[in-house]
């Protein structure tokens, strides 16, 4: 298997160089057109929302759902889009006709195939990659490998196969903005070229923020007893239920660790999380002069969308002004791996590297539906992925079909041990 040796540098691919970054900061003579993967989730409508108040700057070229075609539909009279795509075909037929009974000429297509087409075709200038889970690896990839500017809200893609994606940032020259709020702050307070690994900026450590969850300082005993209805009700965010349960479990703070390491080229022993319960600060860096610079803000994503739509400059992205006052105060404390053992079996995972971190990814994906169909206590997440980790032997993740069998063999692991629980 391969390992995240310490002493490897990961290919990283952030901001083009200087040539590329003054065209891309340039005003654009036409708006910019946009593919959203995932228009229908909580980050897909807030791209969207950010969109609408710059058509000077901004068009819609496509919006993709998985199944959720009512939404999509709203979405499509409200934006109209050249092209809609849907998962089964049954639901874009469905589309199709409404969209032609209310005028529109908006093509609707279905499908995987359509999925990489629409983000990468040659018309499109940005791909807001808004996927949850695994199922946004493919589409996401075929932007990257199309030099789209990539916007990334979708962590599995890189947590799946952080090598493979960003050797292809680095080779075909795509603009990677990182869209994870957490991610977004630290992009903000690393230098303008992100390059040459951390000690050659000058950091000695990424301070990765956690709210904490509806659960911040529960133990084991308490947490075997909460609902579905209870992890998704979380303090700060407004975020889709899957996000949700994994923050709850702080999984998505290990997922976060994970792309942390790929998009920075970071060890994990360089990434620390802090449990910041206000969620104030987004993230932090430190700089070996003592400095630490931290990106401050009210937690409303379309402050990382709108930075990643304009970058390097600024537009409006209907925030309300952070009000310090109000905040009043700032509180840290250190993560409780005992109760929250997923960060604990993330970080496990980007050590061993290899295949780890994609099965990883597959057994939570199937634990978290587990849990939000109660067939699961929530302690029984962080269960599976453990034992399903221990099960599934680690390969080198060279290629995408390594990547995809182990994601595969994860899943029917994952599922043998729900039978069991039975």
């Amino acid at each position: 298997m391969t390992t995240s040796d310490p002493g490897v540098s990961h290919s990283t691919s952030f901001a083009p160089e200087t040539s590329s970054t003054v065209e891309l900061s340039a005003h654009f003579d036409s708006p910019q057109s946009i593919t959203v993967l995932g228009a229908t989730g909580s980050i897909g409508t807030s791209t969207l929302d950010v969109i609408a108040r710059h058509p000077e700057r901004y068009h819609v070229h496509a919006l993709t759902a998985h199944r959720s075609r009512d939404a999509l539909l709203r979405l499509c009279q409200a934006h109209r889009p050249q092209l809609a795509v849907l998962d089964r075909a049954e639901d874009a037929d469905w589309l199709a006709i409404q969209l032609k009974a209310a005028g529109l000429a908006t093509e609707v297509r279905h499908g995987e195939t359509a999925l990489a087409e629409v983000a990468s075709a040659p018309e499109v200038d940005i791909v807001m990659a808004a996927i949850v889970g695994a199922a946004g690896l493919l589409p996401t990839l075929a932007a990257v490998r199309s030099g789209k500017r990539v916007l990334l809200a979708n962590k599995e893609a890189l947590v799946m196969s952080g090598a493979l994606f960003m050797s292809a940032v680095a080779e075909s020259g795509a603009a990677l903005l990182p869209i994870d709020s957490e991610h977004n702050a630290i992009f903000q307070c690393l230098p303008p070229q992100h390059r040459g690994g951390l000690a050659h900026q000058g950091v000695t450590q990424l301070l990765l923020t956690a709210s904490g969850g509806p659960f911040r300082g529960y133990d084991r005993q308490q947490l075997a007893a909460v609902t579905p209805e209870q992890a998704c009700a979380h303090p700060n965010w407004s975020m889709g239920r899957k996000i949700s349960v994994d923050s709850a479990t702080l999984m998505n703070k290990g997922l976060e660790l994970i792309e942390a390491c790929w998009l920075f080229d970071a060890r994990p022993d360089q990434i620390q999380v802090v449990v910041h319960p206000q969620s104030v600060i987004h993230s932090m860096a430190a700089y070996s002069d003592g400095s630490v610079l931290a990106q401050l803000g009210n937690p409303d994503m379309r402050t990382p969308i709108a930075y990643g739509l304009a970058w390097p400059e600024r537009i409006d992205a209907g925030v309300q002004a952070l009000d310090l006052f109000s905040v009043a105060r700032l509180d840290f404390e250190s993560a409780d791996e005992q109760a929250f053992p997923c960060l604990r079996l993330a970080r496990e995972a980007m050590q061993a590297g290899g295949t780890a971190p994609a099965i990883l990814n597959a057994a939570n994906e199937i634990a978290v539906s587990a849990f939000l169909e109660r067939r699961i206590g929530f302690n029984g997440i962080a269960d599976m992925v453990e034992w399903v980790r221990d099960e599934v032997a680690l390969t080198p993740a060279d290629e995408l079909p390594q990547v995809l069998a182990a994601d595969q063999r994860a899943r029917q692991l994952a599922q043998v041990w729900l039978e069991r629980q039975r």
